[in-house]
Parts: structure tokens; C-alpha cells; sequence
């Protein structure tokens, strides 16, 4: 497969913009693989941003990238990879990430796993969530300090099913279910799941996987109620998706959100507070909240 990497200089701060989700981009079908990395850590404010795209890029997904990096001045470097493994030259800057007691690593730093830790093997590729943003970090650290075992667990818009798989490892015999509106992400998610050792099922010690717009899915949420429902999405796909997340939460269940700016949390608070999901606390790295709720 031909794949094209734009590539752009730029300041540390602007690529801090691309690595969560970028709503610029959302609409770009396929959509683009971004990757940001320090080419010099002598100049640890001078980034590169990778942008990967299976066909030619599009002029506008160059000028809307362009856009939000103006310490590139709109140059930029554009080469067709040719036969070549993208996805791992594009892990070569991924180190492995701890958060609690997980740690998140390629197959390259499998040996690295320090000992008495949760290991989550999780490669680069065409969905959102590696463990290097700050919001997976932030899901990763609350499910950790969770002092409950939930049995039946959601990961909603699950991208790699990173969280779906800290969960299972933390909670092996808890029921999972991962979905995501994207059928790649589901693709990648299965590979996940079954390269970290868990099974792709329906029962207890297993993790469903459910191509599905939200929870209006009939089979998703015929999985429900579930005491554990995890979203790292955005703001306000959260707020619109409040009244359908906490039907599917049981009483006393705990949910986890994140993909929200800090001066987003107030208003994702007010939307699930107002369905009876009241916050209980906030871990923030950075800008980027995540946020713990329960239901009564």
C-alpha cells in the first residue's frame, strides 16, 4: 500500500494540538495519521509534525494543517512511502508510557516491562490511542485508583481498546465491551486485544467489539447496564451523548470521561449531573482533565 507522510516544522506547544483528537480533521475520509516527535532534544522546542495519508493528500487537509501551525509559515516537506512499513517507522518515536501501575509499550520495548506491572502492548496505526496523550494518561491513572471491581465494563469510542484492555487486565473476570463509530478502529482494536492475550467474546474474561454509533446501538446497549463506562472522546460529543450514557450506567456505577479541554469540564459536569451522574473527581495533566462521576 502507497503512503504518503507530509512532514512539518513547528514549535512544541503546536503539536500539543495534535495529540489528542483535532477537530479540524474529523472530516477527512479516510482520515490522516498524525504523529509529533523532537527530532532534537538539544532544541526541546522545536517538534515535527508527521502527517500520514493513504492517497495524495488533499489541498485543503495541507492548508488546515498549515493553519494551525504558523511557526511553519506553510512550508512543508511531502514524500510517497513506497513499500514501506509506515507504521514502524512512525513507532520509532513512541517510548513507553507509565501511568499508575500501567505500562504502555510497542513490541519493540516488550522486554522494558518492569516487573509487578499491568503491561499494554499497543501499536501505532490507524486509530486514536497509543497511551502517549495526556488524556489516555489520565483514564489510565483513574481506572488505577478505582477501589471497586466492576463486572461489566464499556470502553465507548474505544480507538485502539487501550482502555478496554487496562480494564480486563486489572479486572479479568469483569464482562467487556468496546465500541467505536470508526470499523478501522475496530479492526485495530481486535488485533490489540488479541496480540495482549484476551479473547474477542461475549462472556465474562472477554472484550465484545461493536462497530456502533453511541449508545443508541441496539446491541451495544443490549450489553448494559454497565458499572464501568469509560469515554475518551470530545466535549461535546460527551455532552450530547449524556442522556444515553447514563441510562446505560447502573446504579452506582462509576463513569470515566475524557478527550475535554479544562474549560470544558464545568459544562460536561452540569450535562451528566443533570441525569442523575454527579462528579466525584478530576485528574488534570495539563489542559486535560479526567473526569470521575458516579451514578446514585
Amino acid at each position: 500500500m502507497t503512503t504518503w507522510k507530509l512532514t512539518f516544522a513547528c514549535k512544541r506547544a503546536e503539536a500539543d494540538l495534535f495529540t489528542g483528537d483535532v477537530p479540524e480533521l474529523a472530516d477527512f475520509d479516510p482520515p490522516p495519521v498524525v504523529m509529533t516527535s523532537e527530532p532534537d532534544e538539544s532544541k526541546p522546542d522545536d517538534w515535527q509534525l508527521d502527517v500520514y495519508t493513504e492517497e495524495h493528500p488533499p489541498q485543503a487537509l495541507i492548508e488546515t494543517v498549515s493553519a494551525l501551525l504558523p511557526s511553519a509559515k506553510g512550508a512543508y516537506t511531502l514524500v510517497e512511502l513506497d513499500d514501506e512499513d509506515w507504521v514502524t517507522l512512525s513507532q520509532a518515536g513512541l517510548d513507553p508510557v507509565e501511568a499508575g501501575r500501567f505500562f504502555v509499550h510497542t513490541a519493540a520495548d516488550a522486554e522494558k516491562l518492569p516487573p509487578g506491572r499491568i503491561g499494554l502492548q499497543i501499536e501505532a496505526g490507524l486509530a486514536f490511542g497509543t497511551g502517549q496523550h495526556a488524556t489516555t494518561t489520565g483514564c489510565l491513572l483513574t481506572l488505577d485508583a478505582l477501589d471497586f471491581g466492576p463486572k461489566n465494563v464499556l470502553d465507548l469510542g474505544t480507538g485502539t481498546a487501550i482502555l478496554a484492555l487496562a480494564a480486563a487486565k486489572m479486572w479479568p473476570d469483569a464482562k467487556g465491551t468496546a465500541s467505536d463509530i470508526d470499523p478501522v478502529a475496530i479492526k485495530v482494536s481486535r488485533e490489540n486485544v488479541e496480540i495482549n492475550g484476551v479473547n474477542v467474546g461475549e462472556e465474562a474474561g472477554e472484550i465484545a467489539l461493536y462497530v456502533a454509533d453511541g449508545l443508541e446501538d441496539a446491541a451495544l446497549a443490549a450489553r448494559g447496564p454497565f458499572d464501568l463506562i469509560v469515554a475518551n472522546i470530545l466535549a461535546g460529543p460527551l455532552i450530547e451523548m449524556a442522556p444515553s450514557i447514563a441510562a446505560a450506567l447502573a446504579p452506582g456505577g462509576t463513569l470515566v470521561l475524557a478527550g475535554l479541554l479544562a474549560g470544558q469540564a464545568e459544562a460536561v459536569e452540569a450535562a451528566y449531573r443533570n441525569c442523575g451522574v454527579a462528579p466525584v473527581s478530576r485528574t488534570v495533566i495539563g489542559e486535560w482533565p479526567t473526569l470521575r462521576l458516579l451514578r446514585a
